[in-house]
Parts: structure tokens; sequence; C-alpha cells
């Protein structure tokens, strides 16, 4: 399922302090360094008496959501000075901006009425067939791309391990536990196929939005979905390829150029504008987040119309595989970080483990495959997906992250 959100700092705004009388008045040194994921900035007060951290809101926007996370300012004193620092005042958001921010986060509902829709008036979704469904995919590609720029790239290349271990959950744990649960459920040849397909696509969207909520690192999650978005044009058919070629015939090529078409080309020139046309991109995300919600409910709901018969008579045994699929891929993306990362790293990558573009392998499961039920764990998949990661993301939100939490990132 591909959908929305995408982290992109605007503005950072330094609330003036107070100088407690009893402060002493020794010569200071002010240094500012944005820390993008953590949607703080941190502004350094040094003298010979104390070194403080001050942590400072940062207006941050998504496609799809705009937030702005205020941290209370925190000072750590080298020396017994001590003073009273006023918290920071929220900045308020616009009221359009309000207005995405609550419809995003209200995602999971969104799938729910979009799943009763398409499961009882499949009629009301079904319009958007492969080609609709193929450009509506594509545009949320683009809005993903217009937000990132060749730095982010850089930051990838900083954190290798960090990011690379993201990739490898995607594309060997996801796609192992999607063969593994297809195995040995016994699973008809089309279903144990479209499992498998679903199981080898990229990261999803929402995965970043599931981040934010759950107080882990957004920035990664970001790289991460961005990285593994990028490698879906050969991971994706090949790895459907080795797992289900056994079961059913596989157009690796065919999936590669409509992964292609579909991910990395609107990508590309979503990044390519963002860098070259920073102005005219800056107008055209004014409108993306308000029509990625739209379109992302309707690509989740469209899929379950479109098999809703299905659904109907074999819901039951297609929700276990799916289901299982992603307690797994939570579960183990999870806790196999906590052997070398940070906690609020390894909720990342527990999300990107267990979130990823169900839209994407519903459409490559449409126009790659004759049999229609290879499309139908992707479908529900979108359902699971969302509603596993939102409950998780929630859960995890209410789990104070550890004061002493490990930096697995760097800026």
């Amino acid at each position: 399922m591909a959908s929305l959100s995408r982290f992109i700092v605007k503005d950072c705004k330094l609330h003036a302090l107070h100088r407690p009388s009893y402060a002493p008045r020794t010569p200071t040194h002010f240094s500012i360094r944005s820390g993008h994921e953590t949607g703080r900035c941190n502004l350094f007060i040094q003298n010979k008496h104390q070194i403080s951290d001050v942590a400072f809101p940062v207006q941050s926007s998504f496609i799809g959501i705009t937030s702005l996370r205020n941290s209370k300012i925190s000072c750590k004193a080298a020396t017994n000075v001590s003073g009273d620092l006023p918290s920071s005042s929220s900045s308020g958001m616009s009221q359009y901006e309000k207005i995405i921010e609550t419809l995003t986060t209200l995602f999971p509902l969104w799938v729910i009425l979009g799943t009763i829709l398409g499961i009882y008036k499949p009629a009301t979704v079904t319009w958007l067939e492969t080609d609709l469904f193929t450009l509506g995919l594509g545009f949320l590609m683009l809005s993903m791309g217009l937000t990132l720029t060749f730095e982010d790239f850089r930051r990838c290349l900083r954190n290798p391990w960090t990011v690379g271990v993201g990739f490898l959950a995607q594309y060997f744990i996801k796609p192992l536990l999607g063969f593994a649960i297809a195995m040995a459920l016994k699973l008809s040849a089309p279903l144990a196929t479209g499992l498998i397909l679903v199981s080898c696509c990229p990261g999803g969207q929402a995965s970043n939005v599931a981040t934010y909520i759950s107080k882990g690192n957004v920035a990664l999650s970001v790289l991460m979905t961005t990285c593994s978005t990028i490698g879906a044009i050969v991971m994706t058919p090949l790895l459907t390829k080795l797992l289900a070629g056994q079961l059913v015939p596989v157009d690796a090529a065919g999936l590669a150029i409509s992964t292609f078409q579909v991910v990395l080309v609107p990508t590309i020139i979503g990044v390519l504008s963002n860098e070259f046309f920073p102005k005219f991109t800056s107008k055209i995300i004014t409108i993306t987040p308000l029509i990625g919600v739209i379109l992302t409910t309707l690509l989740c709901a469209s899929p379950i119309g479109q098999v809703a018969d299905v659904l109907k008579t074999q819901g039951a045994q297609l929700l276990l595989p799916v289901a299982a699929l992603h307690a797994a891929a939570f579960f183990l993306g999870y806790w196999l970080s906590k052997f070398s990362f940070g906690e609020s790293t390894s909720r990342t990558i527990s999300i990107e483990c267990g979130m990823q573009s169900s839209a994407l392998g519903f459409l490559l499961a449409q126009k790659h495959f004759t049999n229609p039920l290879v499309a139908v764990p992707s479908a529900v998949s979108v359902v699971c997906m969302a509603l596993g990661g939102s409950a998780l993301a929630v859960y995890w939100r209410n789990q104070p992250i550890p004061v002493d939490d490990k930096d697995d990132f760097k800026e």
C-alpha cells in the first residue's frame, strides 16, 4: 500500500529566552544544529560556567500530514549552575494543515470504511481499474520524490549500516516469511504466489506516518522507504521469480519494467524537480497532501472492491496467512534490530519491515498474472498492514523511549 507521508523540514523557529537575573554574564558562544530525525533544532550555549543543549520545536510537514513537533526545552548543565527556562510555545498550524494532519492520522479509519464500502458496494470503487490505478500510484510516487533532494541520498551513504539493515529486512526477512507461510499453510499456487509477491514489494509510505506516531526515527524511515522503493526495480521481480517461479510462470522482465515505470520514473522526476525547480515544487506540494489523502483511500478501497466476491467466500482462509506475514515481520524486525540498535531505530525498522506497498503488489498481480486470485493477498494486505501498523504505532506511542537511547543515525 503506497500511502502518503514524507517529512520535509520547512523552517526552524527559535523562541527567545529570557536570561535569568542571576546568570553569569560571561562571553557566550552560540551554534545551531538542525536535527531532522528528531524533529528538533538544538541550540548549543557554551561559556566557561556551563554548556547547555536547548531543544526547540521544528515545524515539519508531510505529504499528507503536517505537524509541529513540539519539544520541551531541556538544559544539561556541566556545573551546578541552574535556572528555569520557559517552555517553548506552540506555533500554530494553518487550518488547512490541521485538516490534512487529522485526515492522515485517521488513516486506519479510512481503510476500514474503504474495506466495508469495497465489500458491500464494490461498484463505488472498482472504477479505479488498472490504468487509473497506475496513474494514482504513480502520483503518490511523484509526491514522495518531490520531498527528496540529493542530500537525502548522501545521508544514506553516511548511514550505510542502519539503512542497509532496513533494506535487508525488507528484501530478505519479509520474502522468506512470505514463502515459508505459503508453504506451511499449503496455499494454492495462485494464493501462494500472491503472498510471495506482496512480501517482495518495497516499503509503503504509510510506514512514515506510523513511525512518526510510534516515536520512531522518521528521517531514517523516509530513507529506508526511499532505498527500498528504488531497489524494487531489481529486488521485487528477482525475488518473486526465485521464490514463486516454481509455482506459476513469472514474467520477471515485465515486473521490472512495470516497477520502473510506476515507481522509479515518477520518483526520479520528483527528486529532479525539487532539486532544480524548488520554487515550482514548493507551490505543488501545497495541494498534494489533500490529493494524497483521497488517492490513498481509493487505492486501498479499490483492490478490496475488485476481489469482493472472493473475500466473501474465502475471506477467513485468506486473512490468516496475510495477518501472520505482517505480525511475524513486525516481531522479527523489532527484536533482531534490538541486538545492534536502540529503541527508536528498532521501532523504525520493525514498522518498515512490516508495512509495504501492497497497492504495488496488487497492480503487478493484475498486469502480469493471468489468474485473478494472485491479486487477492495484496488486497487483504492493505487492510492487515494498515490496521496492524497503526495499532503497533499507537501502542509504542504510550511506551516512552529510554533517556539513554542509542543514537544510530548520522545527519
